[in-house]
C-alpha cells in the first residue's frame, strides 16, 4: 500500500518555515490517527506532500487509512498507488491493465505518464504503449486525449513504477494544531455544530463550552454530538468538554431582566462565563454559532452589545451563511441527525426581544441580576477530556409520552409564565398544576410523589428533557403530555 497526500494548496504559498511546519504537523497528525489501527504504517513527507506506506496491508487496512485521510484537516487530495518493478514497457502494461480493466469499461481514456529518471523510453511512449494495450484488452469506448471520461496516470521512479488506481479530495484547510486553540460555545443544533467543524478544518483545536439550560439528559444530547465532531475530525488531538450548570442564571435573568431584554442579557452572561473557562485553559478565543439577522439576538446591533460584555474576540464561522446551506453542510459531515433531535430552549427567550438593544439598557437591567449566580455557574463548572465521556453515552432517559390524561393523573405545565398567560391550558377533569420549567427541579420534590405527573409545553422538546432529568434524579412517575392537534384546549 502506498498513499501520496497533496497537502492543501493554501499550505503550498506559506513561507518555506510555515510550510514546514504545517506539513510537519500534518504529518505528526496522521501518525497518531493511523497508528491507532494496529498496523505498522510509515508516515514521512517532503514540501509539497506526504507519502504512507505499508508493504503488507490488507483491502481493510487501506479502506481504513483512506477513510481516516478523507477526514483529517489540511489534505486537498490523497491517491492510492501500487507500487511495482519498473521491468519494461509491456511489464507496464500488465501492472495497469490488472487495476484499470474495469474502471475505463464504456468509458473514453487516455494515459498520463510522469518519469523521472534515466530510461530506454520516454513518457510519451509509456502513454502509447500502455494506451494502446488497454484500448485493445478492455472494453473501453475508445481513446480521447483533450476530454476524455477517465485518466490513467501512472508514475515512473528510478526502477519502480506506480499505478495509481484512485484519486479522493480530501476536507482541506489547514493541519489541526497548526492554530491557537479556540473554545467552542456548543448547543448541540445545526449552527453550533457546523461552527465547531469549520474551526476544526481550519486547524484550530476546539474545545467545548456547554451550558446546561435543561439537566443531564440536554448535557448528554451535546456530549453526543461533540464526541462525534472530536471523533471524526479532530481525534488526533485531546480536548476538553466543559459544563457549566446554567439552570439558575437563566431563572435570575428570567425574574429580574425586563422581557425583551432576556435574550441578549443571557448571551452576556454565556459570554462572561465563556471568557472565564477560556481564560483557565489558556485559550485566546470564543466561537459561536451565530449567523446575522437568524433570529432576534443576532442583529448586528444586538451582537454589538452582546460583545462588549467581553475582552475576548469572539469568532463567528457562520456570520454570512444561509440557514439552508448551515444544514446541507451539517448533514454533509455527520451532525444533521444529532441536531434535529436536539431541543431549542425556547422558553428562555423572551417573547417579544428586542432587535436594538441599547448598551446603557441593557446595563441597566443586568444591574439586577446578582452576578453572585453567575460566578458560582462558573465556579461549579465540570470540565472532563473529551475522550472520556463516553461511559455517560449510553444512559437509558427515555420517558413515557402520551396524548390522553386520566384523571388521576397530574399535568404540569412548565412553559413560561408569558406563554401560560397567554394561552393557557386547560383540560377537562385533569388536575393542571403551573410550575415554569425554571422552577420545576426545586419544587418537584414538594409534590405528592405517589402521583403520575406528566410535563407540558408548546412543543413537546423542554417537556422531554425535562422528564428525562427528573428520571435521572430517580424520579420514575414522570412523562410527557404530547397531545394531538384537537386533544387539548389552549384559550
Amino acid at each position: 500500500m502506498h498513499f501520496v497526500v497533496k497537502v492543501f494548496s493554501e499550505i503550498i504559498i506559506k513561507s518555506p518555515p510555515v510550510r514546514k511546519r504545517f506539513i510537519k504537523q500534518l504529518r505528526d497528525n496522521l501518525r497518531v490517527l493511523l497508528g491507532s489501527l494496529g498496523v505498522d504504517i510509515d508516515v514521512q513527507r517532503d514540501w509539497e506532500k506526504i507519502e504512507i506506506r505499508c508493504p503488507a496491508a490488507s483491502e481493510q487496512v487501506i479502506a481504513q487509512v483512506s477513510d481516516v485521510l478523507a477526514r483529517t484537516p489540511g489534505i486537498a487530495n490523497f491517491a492510492l498507488l501500487n507500487d511495482y518493478p519498473l521491468g519494461d514497457l509491456d511489464s507496464i502494461f500488465q501492472h495497469t491493465l490488472r487495476h484499470w480493466r474495469d474502471g475505463i469499461a464504456g468509458k473514453t481514456f487516455c494515459v498520463r505518464a510522469k518519469r523521472v529518471g534515466k530510461h530506454p523510453f520516454t513518457s510519451v511512449e509509456v502513454e502509447q504503449y500502455v494506451g494502446g494495450g488497454l484500448l485493445q484488452h478492455s472494453e473501453a469506448k475508445g481513446v480521447s486525449l483533450h476530454k476524455p471520461d477517465v485518466i490513467v496516470p501512472l508514475e515512473i521512479k528510478g526502477e519502480r513504477v506506480w499505478v495509481l488506481t484512485s484519486k479522493t479530495q480530501g476536507l482541506g484547510g489547514f493541519p489541526l494544531g497548526a492554530q491557537d486553540p479556540v473554545l467552542s460555545l456548543i448547543s448541540g443544533g445545526f449552527d453550533s455544530t457546523v461552527s465547531t467543524y469549520l474551526c476544526i478544518k481550519r486547524g484550530l483545536r476546539a474545545h467545548y463550552c456547554f451550558f446546561n439550560l435543561g439537566g443531564r439528559a440536554h448535557e448528554i444530547g451535546v456530549k453526543e454530538v461533540a464526541y462525534y465532531l472530536w471523533n471524526k475530525y479532530g481525534a488526533s488531538h485531546r480536548v476538553k468538554f466543559v459544563t457549566v450548570p446554567f439552570e439558575d442564571v437563566v431563572r435570575e435573568i428570567l425574574e429580574k431582566v425586563d422581557n425583551p431584554y432576556m435574550g441578549v442579557t443571557l448571551k452576556r452572561m454565556m459570554l462572561r462565563a465563556a471568557e472565564k473557562v477560556a481564560e483557565s485553559l489558556e485559550i485566546p478565543a470564543l466561537v459561536t454559532g451565530e449567523s446575522v439577522a437568524q433570529v432576534s439576538s443576532q442583529t448586528l446591533v444586538n451582537l454589538n452589545v452582546i460583545d462588549r460584555a467581553v475582552d475576548m474576540v469572539v469568532l463567528r464561522p457562520l456570520a454570512t451563511m444561509d440557514k439552508g446551506d448551515i444544514i446541507n453542510l451539517s448533514r454533509k459531515i455527520g451532525t444533521e441527525s444529532f441536531a434535529a433531535s436536539m431541543p431549542e430552549y425556547c422558553g428562555v427567550i423572551s417573547v417579544n426581544p428586542t432587535t436594538r438593544a441599547k448598551l446603557h439598557k441593557v446595563e441597566f437591567e443586568e444591574g439586577r441580576f446578582d452576578m453572585a449566580v453567575l460566578e458560582r455557574a462558573i465556579e461549579e463548572r465540570r470540565a472532563q477530556n473529551i475522550d472520556e465521556i463516553v461511559d455517560e453515552l449510553d444512559a437509558d432517559l427515555t420517558v413515557p409520552v402520551v396524548g390522553d390524561i386520566n384523571p388521576d393523573q397530574i399535568v404540569i405545565d412548565i412553559r413560561h409564565p408569558d406563554e401560560q398567560e397567554n394561552n393557557p391550558l386547560k383540560l377537562d377533569g385533569i388536575e393542571i398544576l403551573v410550575i415554569p420549567f425554571y422552577s420545576l427541579n426545586n419544587q418537584f420534590n414538594n409534590l405528592d410523589l405517589s402521583k403520575q405527573y406528566y410535563l407540558y409545553c408548546q412543543k413537546g422538546v423542554m417537556s422531554q428533557l425535562h422528564a428525562a432529568n427528573l428520571k435521572d434524579a430517580g424520579h420514575l412517575n414522570v412523562g410527557v403530555y404530547r397531545p394531538e392537534p384537537k386533544s387539548a384546549c389552549a384559550i
